[in-house]
Order: C-alpha cells, then sequence, then structure tokens
C-alpha cells in the first residue's frame, strides 16, 4: 500500500506515477486532495471545467465531479484504461481523501519530486479553491 501527500503537488504529474502504481496492482491511497495543484490561468481553468460540467444531459451523464476528492479521481480514471478489465479493477484499488485521515497521519507519505508546484513559474489554482468556484460545499 502507498500512501501520497498531494500537498503542493501537480495533478496530471502526481496521476501518472499513480496511475503507474494502480496498474502495477499496487493498493494507492492519497490525502490531501484540495491542495493538489492544476498548472495553468485560474480563469481559463475554470471555464474548462464549467464546460466539462455542463456538458451532457443531468439525467444521462457524462457527470464530472465537483469535489476536489472527486475531481483528482477522475484525473487518474483518464489515465487508465477505463473500457479494460484491469482499467476499472485498477481504479478501484484507488482513495482518495479531502484532508488527511487520523489513520494516515503518523504513516509516511510519499512526495514526488517532479510533481512539485514550487518549480512552477506560471499561474495555478488548486484542487479545492477550482470546487469552491464550481459550486461545491466546503467540507475540508
Amino acid at each position: 500500500m502507498k500512501i501520497y501527500d498531494a500537498t503542493n503537488q501537480i495533478a496530471g504529474r502526481l496521476a501518472t506515477y499513480v496511475a503507474k502504481d494502480l496498474l502495477n496492482g499496487e493498493q494507492v491511497i492519497i490525502v490531501n486532495a484540495e491542495k493538489a495543484v492544476l498548472s495553468g490561468d485560474p480563469k481559463m481553468k475554470l471555464r474548462e471545467f464549467k464546460q466539462k460540467r455542463d456538458r451532457g444531459d443531468p439525467k444521462k451523464g457524462p457527470f464530472y465531479p465537483r469535489y476536489p476528492d472527486l475531481i483528482l479521481r477522475r484525473i487518474i480514471r483518464g489515465m487508465l484504461p477505463w473500457h479494460k478489465d484491469k482499467g476499472r479493477k485498477a481504479y478501484r484499488r484507488l482513495k482518495v481523501y479531502i484532508g488527511e485521515p487520523e489513520e494516515f497521519k503518523n504513516k509516511e507519505k510519499i512526495r514526488i519530486k517532479e510533481a512539485d508546484a514550487s518549480k512552477l513559474k506560471c499561474k495555478y489554482i488548486t484542487l479545492g479553491e477550482l470546487s469552491l468556484m464550481l459550486g461545491a460545499e466546503k467540507r475540508w
């Protein structure tokens, strides 16, 4: 079982490592999903996610999440072979949490150097801020 800390990590880069671990049969847990970062202009990111959210029919879908833990799960799902059985089984091995639950407080967490957002020289937005703009109730 691997525990990743998403604090100040670029969401896409983190997702590539997580997807690879899931496909290799690992159980993966991600904590602090609301602190993961999306690089790019915040207004543009909000427009992109609103377009994804408003696409389709409210009853038939496609359904796109508002909360940061579910957004991060959806990003990782896009990197898995969803239409194959191994992709769906891998997705079931993933757990993403807002904040840090008590059972993972004292455990060692993995941080990826390549995904560190402190190296960014452009604008960025956290998943927590984005989800509030999308209309999610704050529960973190």
